[in-house]
């Protein structure tokens, strides 16, 4: 295909009482502590989340390098080639944009999936490390979400910390359903299969 996917940017902020508790004034790029355990959380498990952010067969062939789909995860600040960008750096509307999901996400899951990850990360208290700059569709040591529904559904299945947070009954469900899926597409014989194997034959 030749055209590019729909997406469904997520944009992240916590409140406490009435104030935004991502907000530091006096912190590097304006992120309190909270903030960035937050952000360490969404990169630390994202391949444990990507079933949530891309549920079909077809919502991987929306990444492609070059058309703002990312599937790196880094975070950076304003950079639309990273999977997590700063958004609102030094205001109080600071917060954390994702940028991995299509349009064809069911929003609820795709947005407890990453509270899930975040708030783990302010359990475990985790640290983030620097924003990553330039394009990072091209750095070979920046880790990738995985690229097929076969192997997000082997992320699902075994992820400690979903099964904590949602329950083991919800991944096991939404595992069983891309098993269905997967299954679904591999007992298609395409158009393009039959051609192809006509000029190959």
């Amino acid at each position: 295909h030749d055209k590019v996917g729909s997406a469904a940017h997520i944009h992240q902020s916590l409140l406490k009482g009435d104030e935004s508790a991502f907000f530091d004034a006096d912190a590097s790029q304006s992120m309190s502590d909270t903030m960035r355990a937050y952000v360490a959380g969404l990169l630390k498990y994202s391949n444990d989340i990507t079933f949530f952010l891309a549920p079909y067969v077809n919502s991987y062939k929306r990444f492609l390098p070059g058309t703002f789909a990312p599937t790196k995860i880094a975070w950076s600040i304003d950079n639309r080639t990273a999977g997590y960008r700063l958004v609102g750096e030094g205001t109080k509307g600071v917060r954390i944009e994702c940028r991995i999901p299509g349009a064809d996400i069911n929003p609820y899951l795709a947005c407890a999936a990453q509270l899930a990850a975040g708030l783990t990360g302010i359990e475990e208290d985790l640290s983030l490390d620097d924003p990553i700059t330039g394009d990072i569709y091209g750095m070979d040591d920046v880790p990738e979400i995985p690229h097929t529904l076969r192997a997000a559904t082997e992320t699902l299945r075994g992820s400690a910390m979903l099964r904590k947070t949602l329950g083991d009954w919800v991944v096991d469900h939404y595992t069983r359903a891309a098993e269905v899926e997967q299954e679904a597409y591999d007992a298609v014989v395409t158009d393009w299969e039959v051609a192809r194997g006509f000029e190959r034959a």
